[in-house]
């Protein structure tokens, strides 16, 4: 076989592999952020004390956000009442893990949020449109939870995208639960339960069967938001970043 002949099947080859992966990119679909947890309600001193690294107007409706872009379109839900501010990402910002979102004073009391408890749900949307992130899961071995507390044999689902909207009213006796995570076997979410207990000093964990393929790792229930921080806190702190708060 000649030179010449060599190049024309390794091009015909790249060729191929090329149209291939093409194909499959045009069938994947976008997941979009759904999130529950609670909002960090801007004013000038939390810039002026560096507990949030960038400024914004308040009496703006556009949100501060974390990991979503700028201009990124978004639905806020105070599931209290059904409340609703449909806008935009305004900037990516820093802030402290245990709040999700920073809105104005003026986007908190459009929702009439409780400022001692300000839960919301945050949804990303695409023309007037909600979308709910579909689930994700790893199905080879369970990995290590968030890469930091180490649990042989575990199968997690990704918590940032819950398949389901929160749309009941609720009371103002409701608790706040902390989600760690979810579990394909109900050992590996044993497991982690007896690994987190012995590292922190967290008692209130339960194990919840879901359904027959997801068990739940919950720490809970707290009254409020000043009871769950610093739970939060020892979470965070060993590597688990992106929890879900829910109310019970």
């Amino acid at each position: 076989m000649n030179f010449n002949k060599i190049l024309i099947i390794i091009f015909l080859v790249l060729l191929i592999t090329s149209c291939a992966e093409y194909k499959s990119t045009k069938n994947v679909t976008k997941q979009y952020f759904s999130s529950n947890g609670f909002a960090l309600i801007y004013n000038e001193n939390l810039f002026e004390q560096k507990i949030l690294n960038k400024k914004m107007k308040e009496d703006d409706l556009r949100i501060m956000h974390s990991t979503l872009k700028p201009n990124t379109p978004i639905k806020i839900i105070n599931p209290d009442n059904l409340k609703t501010i449909e806008t935009q990402v305004y900037k990516k910002a820093l802030y402290p893990k245990i709040f999700n979102v920073v809105i104005t004073e003026k986007a908190a009391s459009i929702l009439e949020l409780d400022i001692n408890n300000p839960y919301v749900e945050i949804i990303e949307t695409k023309k007037n449109v909600t979308f709910v992130a579909k689930e994700g899961s790893i199905f080879d071995e369970e990995k290590n939870v968030a890469g930091k507390a180490p649990v042989n044999e575990v199968k997690m689902d990704d918590l940032t995208m819950e398949e389901n909207v929160i749309k009941k009213k609720f009371t103002k006796n409701d608790s706040f639960i902390i989600v760690v995570s979810d579990f394909y076997y109900p050992d590996s979410a044993n497991n982690l339960k007896k690994t987190l207990q012995g590292k922190t000093s967290i008692k209130n964990m339960l194990v919840k069967k879901i359904n027959d393929n997801k068990y739940r790792l919950l720490v809970g229930p707290f009254e409020n938001f000043n009871a769950l921080k610093t739970t939060y806190i020892s979470l965070n702190n060993l590597g688990f970043d992106n929890l879900n708060v829910y109310k019970e």
